[in-house]
């Protein structure tokens, strides 16, 4: 759903196509898998983050950068599912390319 705007913010196919497997590809920092994995995480089950993948996400993250990446998280998860609801197709993005994340 988010690949156009991805791309306009500078990700290439190849790292798109990678994703699927992030877990594993050379491609991702340990840094990137750790915020992949809160991602998968936390879009499958929202409650929570299991210890596993906190754990990871504290060795390469502060405390701040963890509430930054986690509210992306959310709140990338509740656009998705209210459009999904709604039926809304994405038009394009707010985040510019030189926002920090």
């Amino acid at each position: 759903m988010h690949d156009a705007s991805a791309r306009r913010l500078g990700v290439d196919d190849t790292t798109l196509d990678a994703l699927a497997d992030y877990a594993r590809d050379p491609s991702f920092t340990p840094r990137e898998r750790a915020a992949l994995a809160a991602s998968v995480a936390l879009t499958r089950e929202p409650r929570a983050l299991p210890p596993a993948v906190r754990c990871e996400l504290e060795a390469h993250y502060d405390e701040g950068e963890i509430v930054e990446l986690v509210s992306l998280i959310a709140a990338m998860n509740a656009l998705t599912r209210l459009s999904n609801v709604l039926g809304v197709e994405p038009k394009g993005t707010s985040i510019n390319p030189g926002t920090r994340l």
